[in-house]
């Protein structure tokens, strides 16, 4: 699961990456209210934990530009506040999900957890590129009616790949995506596992679905 964590609290943000990746999430982290709403409008988070209180746009004003964009990730908010009219504004702007602090770790987990299992409003339960479909829920992977074997890893590779089918995405978006946004290792790890993907969703049936953009990075298009 890719969480994205909207605190101006640095040592609360960082405490709740390093719990969240601990529990295998991939984690990223802003701090102000501009970089978190820049961030979640990138579409590429299953689940927003945001806070009320932020410097530059509060958590009110980030969860109401991001339903007017359409844009329907869930978003867990969280506040130093447990008042009704703040929790009921909080929903009534979008949010889908409310936390009083102080919180205990294991109740952001689970109430994470359960808004990734209802998942986007408007997010398409599978994800098809031509014959190849991949579905998050069951964590399964067709080309056509032939189920493909990956590995978690390889699964939410290709599963980027596919949420950006037809751009062109480097190998550090990639990185930041499906490892961590803090990784530091080889970029090359990329290349590796594309490799793996087109090993088994293209060759065995024939189809070269996963693109090198020299220079750039890859891209998938329907064969």
């Amino acid at each position: 699961m890719r969480v994205l964590v909207v605190d101006d609290e640095v040592s609360l943000a960082e405490t709740l990456r390093r719990g969240l990746r601990a529990e295998g999430f991939v984690v990223a982290v802003a701090h102000d209210g501009v970089e978190g709403l820049d961030l979640a409008a990138s579409g590429d988070f299953d689940v927003i934990v945001l806070d009320i209180m932020l410097p530059g746009r509060n958590g009110y004003e980030v969860v109401r530009e991001l339903r007017q964009r359409r844009i329907w990730t869930p978003v867990l908010m969280l506040s130093a506040k447990d008042g009704d009219y703040d929790m009921v504004d909080a929903f009534d702007l979008g949010a889908d999900d409310y936390l009083t602090k102080p919180f205990s770790q294991v109740v952001l987990t689970a109430r994470l957890r359960a808004l990734q299992r209802r998942g986007a409003t408007e997010r398409p339960p599978v994800i098809t590129v031509g014959d190849l479909s991949l579905d998050p829920g069951r964590h399964r992977v067709q080309r056509g009616q032939q189920h493909i074997e990956l590995t978690p890893r390889e699964f939410a590779v290709l599963e980027y790949l596919m949420r950006h089918c037809g751009d062109v995405v480097s190998k550090t978006e990639i990185l930041r995506s499906v490892w961590d946004t803090n990784y530091a290792g080889d970029t090359n790890v990329v290349e590796i596992y594309i490799g793996y993907l087109r090993r088994k969703i293209d060759t065995p049936f024939g189809r070269n679905s996963i693109e090198t953009v020299r220079g750039v990075g890859y891209r998938l298009e329907e064969t």
